[in-house]
């Protein structure tokens, strides 16, 4: 017999799935999908932003690990956010009213000299309190400092409190003999940006008798409409209006608004902008107290207290430079305004920004980190600061009593440049 056939039948074909089941399962597909070309998208993001922080941290110089982080930030469309956690850090910690000083927050008299006297501006007048309870000794009578210049003195240093609603609040400042000193602008490696400027950090022996270096302005990017020329080449435009840092060729350096006070000459050569004075005609300007942040830097009305820094030309042509925590934009004019500014803008701002050294090198040695002094104690930099890479310009003022009959001459009594330079 023959094996049985098994008897097979044709299968119909099955039917494409349709409906709502097809849908969904569709759509967990392409959220997969998405999901995979979203994480895939960050990570790649992750890595090259990790690596750019990375740089960032990696970049030479003093600048702290926060400092870095924060400029990283604002550098990658961060600066609103960068602001808003300024404002809100900042309006937490407001001084508490009344009070008396921290002693870091005084200015350091440390032992100078001797100095005689005769030579350059004579020297500022001690300056009245504000604040007649509590008293603080030493407030407003000017000490000088540093290594004498042709024998005289061609820094004084004192303080001020400059707001009668908060006593402990200190605005230090340090009052330079423009006579007796030549001031030049610096370049740091991020600002003005680009390479190819001089002269530019780190500071050497070869640049001369160094008697002071301190901060300059916001970086530019930050600074709306503030300008930044040196040595014939412009980084930002120079902004007619705006409060001008100017040198010059024969080492003068002054403020003033930029196009009434100041104009181009061909023995300018620099021109550091920096918003709006603050201070005009020897007064505050008014509407500071008003002002939003924004304009100002960190600080939304008078809420916001923080590190902040000026400078301002007296009438006799001497710069004055202010600085201290927990000061607001209109404190820091009444202190400039207070140690005899007739003109003053405001510098950079924050605790990782405000600095200034002057120096006691020892007869026949240069200038260093390792005989710098802080104006204030409480200031954060590290001495070092302008003798490594700097990310930031800054100002540096030199011994120069050679050119003081031509810088005294060539200033007005009003404190502004002469007609022609």
């Amino acid at each position: 017999m023959g094996g049985l056939r098994r008897r097979t039948e044709p299968v119909a074909a099955r039917p494409a799935p349709t409906g709502p089941d097809v849908a969904a399962r569709r759509s967990r597909w392409l959220r997969r999908r998405w999901r995979r070309a979203v994480s895939v998208a960050l990570g790649a993001l992750l890595v090259v932003a990790g690596v750019s922080y990375g740089r960032a941290l990696a970049a030479p110089g003093t600048d702290s690990l926060g400092a870095k982080s924060v400029e990283w930030v604002r550098s990658h469309g961060g600066s609103g956010l960068v602001a808003f956690a300024e404002r809100e850090f900042y309006s937490h910690r407001a001084p508490p009213p009344g009070g008396l000083p921290a002693r870091t927050h005084l200015p350091d008299v440390t032992a100078s000299g001797p100095f005689g006297s005769g030579a350059g501006l004579p020297p500022p007048a001690p300056l009245a309190s504000l604040i007649d309870v509590p008293r603080v000794a030493g407030e407003g009578e000017w000490k000088p400092v540093g290594v004498p210049v042709s024998g005289a003195a061609a820094q004084y240093v004192t303080f001020i409190r400059p707001d009668p609603a908060h006593t402990g609040v200190v605005a230090s400042l340090a009052w330079m003999d423009t006579t007796l000193l030549r001031g030049e602008l610096f370049a740091g490696y991020q600002v003005p940006g680009g390479s190819g400027w001089a002269p530019a950090a780190p500071l050497t022996s070869s640049d001369g008798p160094l008697v002071a270096a301190f901060n300059s302005g916001f970086r530019l990017q930050d600074a709306v409409e503030s300008g930044y020329y040196s040595r014939g080449r412009t980084a930002a435009p120079i902004v007619t209006g705006y409060g001008s840092l100017v040198f010059y060729r024969d080492g003068r350096v002054t403020v003033g608004q930029w196009g009434r006070d100041l104009t181009f000459t061909p023995d300018i050569v620099s021109i550091r902008q920096n918003l709006p004075l603050i201070v005009d005609g020897g007064r505050p300007v008014p509407g500071l107290a008003q002002d939003h942040f924004q304009r100002w830097g960190a600080t939304l009305g008078n809420q916001v207290y923080v590190w902040r820094s000026g400078i301002g030309v007296t009438a006799d042509g001497a710069l004055v430079y202010a600085a201290g925590d927990q000061l607001s934009i209109q404190t820091l004019a009444v202190a400039l305004a207070r140690a005899g500014a007739e003109r003053a803008m405001e510098l950079d701002i924050n605790t990782d920004w405000v600095d200034y050294f002057y120096f006691l090198p020892a007869a026949g040695r240069p200038a260093g980190p390792q005989n710098a002094v802080k104006l204030v104690p409480a200031m954060v930099s590290s001495t070092s600061k302008y003798f490594e890479p700097s990310s930031k310009d800054f100002v540096a003022m030199f011994a120069d009593p050679t050119g003081a009959t031509a810088r005294r001459a060539a200033l007005s009594p009003a404190g502004a440049v002469s007609p022609g330079g």
